[in-house]
């Protein structure tokens, strides 16, 4: 018999996600962020399931592209960080890949370039995130050196957006980081892609002619407040496993490595099938929520690499709290945000955490 820990990635969902990015922002395109791995979901379902939705696809690098193209999808593919080496840019123009170019050195490389057929290019410029992307000083001469490259046959113009998600932040604010891009760039026809997850959901300013949602396409939301629009996501993965021993500890006794959790009770704890190996944080608290049968209570003891412990002293229904009992660690019914808080983590590394030994299990609308 199978281990019992699993990820159900529903692809409906991702669809209904997608459909809402779509719907929010009709005015401009929108293509699926799917790196990494499309974010722990598995790269090949999601881009077969948004095939039909979406004209295109974005990833980090051209090996995850490049395995867009192994499932024989014939979309368009960003490479959101542009290419490594200049060996890749004849792959990138046979393959129809779209580069970003955030740097002098790639834009040196792409003029001494000689290319089977035109490649489009995404300039990145930096106003106010300061990881990649040219001063919009230098993304003026940048846009013109591209435009004279007879293997250039398409120019948009990105940023990202460092603060979208937290409306109170010390940091840049949307409208100011907007407000660094160069006049010739935003009254000029230029096309522009500046709103990721939280700039689709929450900042229309920031909504030009290309959208990238990431986060919120498999159903959680990057926001620090909820608003309406981020409360019509659906999770698409729900990771669970069951309960393998049941035991009962008393008063004084340990739970776990490390005597972080000592009984001030009699209490009876379940051990479950999941723990670090799996992609389960080690770091989550004493009471991070689960869900035992469908009653809630919490993690109690340290996490470990195969298992972890939960507490299952005042659940109403002993019957659903026993050997066998499904455990659901985040979810459908328990948001990945709530598990993510207990976790001094954030959603996007609950996802794309769980290891190849979790099986995928797919359900839901794939494309037609």
């Amino acid at each position: 018999m199978a281990r019992p820990a699993m990820a159900e990635i529903d692809l409906g969902s991702i669809r209904h996600n997608f459909q809402c990015a779509t719907s929010l922002r009709p005015q401009g395109r929108t293509l699926a962020v799917v790196k990494a791995d499309a974010y722990g979901h598995g790269v090949a379902e999601v881009t077969g399931a948004l095939a039909d939705l979406t004209s295109a696809f974005a990833t980090a690098s051209i090996e995850e592209a490049l395995a867009i193209r192994a499932v024989g999808l014939p979309h368009p593919v960003l490479l959101l960080e542009g290419f490594f080496d200049a060996e890749e840019l004849p792959e990138i123009s046979r393959q129809g890949f779209w580069s970003a170019i955030h740097h002098d050195w790639q834009l040196q490389q792409l003029e001494r370039a000689v290319l089977p057929s035109p490649i489009s290019v995404w300039l990145k410029v930096d106003t106010g995130m300061h990881r990649l992307g040219f001063t919009p000083a230098q993304a003026l001469d940048a846009f013109r050196r591209l435009q004279a490259l007879p293997h250039v046959d398409r120019i948009v113009v990105m940023s990202h957006l460092a603060n979208a998600d937290v409306p109170d932040s010390p940091g840049i604010s949307v409208a100011a980081q907007l407000a660094r891009l160069p006049r010739e760039f935003t009254e000029a026809g230029v096309e522009l892609s500046l709103a990721n997850s939280a700039g689709v959901l929450a900042h229309e300013l920031a909504c030009r002619q290309w959208q990238r949602p990431g986060i919120m396409l498999y159903g959680a939301s990057p926001l620090a407040q909820q608003n309406p629009h981020s409360r019509q996501l659906q999770p698409a993965m729900t990771l669970t496993s069951r309960i393998i021993a049941t035991r009962w500890v008393e008063p004084g006794e340990q739970v776990g490595y490390g005597g972080r959790f000592i009984a001030s009770r009699r209490c009876r704890v379940g051990t479950v099938a999941i723990g670090y190996a799996d992609g389960y944080p080690r770091q989550a608290v004493e009471g991070t929520p689960v869900l035992v049968g469908g009653q809630r209570t919490g993690i109690v003891g340290r996490v470990s690499m195969d298992m972890l412990t939960v507490d299952l002293t005042d659940l109403a229904d002993f019957t659903k709290a026993d050997v066998g009992t499904e455990v659901e660690l985040w979810g459908k019914n328990l948001l990945a945000t709530e598990v993510a808080s207990g976790c001094d983590t954030i959603p996007y590394h609950l996802f794309t955490g769980v290891t190849a030994r979790v099986p995928r299990v797919y359900s839901g609308n794939r494309c037609p």
